[in-house]
């Protein structure tokens, strides 16, 4: 039976991509479950507000005044009333059946706050690196969550607990996109919440031919390092930091990231706060 419309909504957040959010959008309302969609826009100068109230009058648009990256999806959270929320992105979009399955999964099992689903990318559906990665996580299952632990993902392809996303604060507007989900993910752990691979649970990902792969990775690599010195010890900061320092000498763009990261350095030392030796062996686990 398809998830009431109450049950799970959708946000996208989504800037300066019309024409490719309609594509999506008309996808999504194509689903039987029939979900109540909110797209936030990050200031987009390309009518994109205008676009999807003219094409999609029954999609909610909240348009921002500048671009807030993956924290768009925060605002738009907080603005639905379901349980719980799908994630897609303007480029991104939720299989046939798969929002009624995360429903059903989600009501099962109480602790789980994120859905980590199949991301298949592209026309020729292959299987995103860091779902196969999740598929094989080494961390140890948890009886009552319905797939693989994990302690990351995909944000658009995750189903998340509404109450659980905002106790922990949600996307944090200084980490944009790229990368944003690690500290998230870390931030429910901390509090108790299991985080699962589901690969029943599918969503489609075609990468926008307007991304800047070399922009991506530096805030990939800036947001990693935040994350890791907000949340690690000192030991476990500094394996990260060393880590990413070496992958920084054959990654175009790195370097820039490690610079970013550390201009960031005040209000992260200000906001630092370690997670306890339990989830920092797990860190570590999946580190090695």
């Amino acid at each position: 039976m398809p998830a009431s419309p109450a049950r799970v909504a959708v946000v996208i957040a989504t800037r300066n991509r019309g024409p490719e959010l309609l594509g999506t959008l008309a996808r999504l309302r194509a689903l039987d479950e029939q979900p109540p969609i909110v797209v936030v826009d990050n200031g987009s100068t390309d009518g994109t507000a205008e676009l999807v109230r003219t094409h999609h009058p029954g999609v909610q648009v909240i348009g921002l005044r500048g671009n807030r990256g993956g924290a768009a999806r925060t605002v738009g959270t907080r603005l639905v009333d379901s349980p719980y929320v799908a994630f897609s992105d303007d480029d991104s979009w939720w299989a046939p059946g798969a929002l009624s399955r995360a429903v059903e999964l989600l009501d099962r099992h109480p602790r789980l706050a994120v859905l980590a689903a199949r991301v298949l990318v592209g026309p020729d559906q292959r299987l995103d690196p860091v779902c196969q990665e999740m598929a094989h996580s080494p961390l140890p299952p948890a009886a009552d969550l319905p797939g693989p632990s994990v302690l990351g993902f995909i944000a658009c392809g995750a189903v998340v607990r509404r109450a659980a996303f905002l106790e922990a604060g949600g996307f944090d507007a200084r980490l944009g996109v790229g990368g944003e989900e690690e500290l998230l993910a870390v931030d429910l752990a901390a509090r108790g919440w299991g985080l699962a691979y589901v690969e029943e649970v599918v969503a489609y990902h075609h990468p926008s031919p307007s991304r800047d792969p070399s922009g991506r990775r530096r805030v990939q690599v800036r947001n990693a390092l935040w994350s890791a010195w907000l949340r690690r010890p000192l030991g476990g900061a500094a394996r990260q930091t060393a880590h990413l320092a070496a992958l920084a000498m054959h990654q175009p763009g790195a370097w820039s990231g490690i610079l970013l990261a550390l201009l960031g350095l005040p209000w992260v030392l200000r906001e630092r706060r370690p997670v306890h030796p339990e989830l920092e062996a797990a860190l570590r686990t999946l580190a090695d």
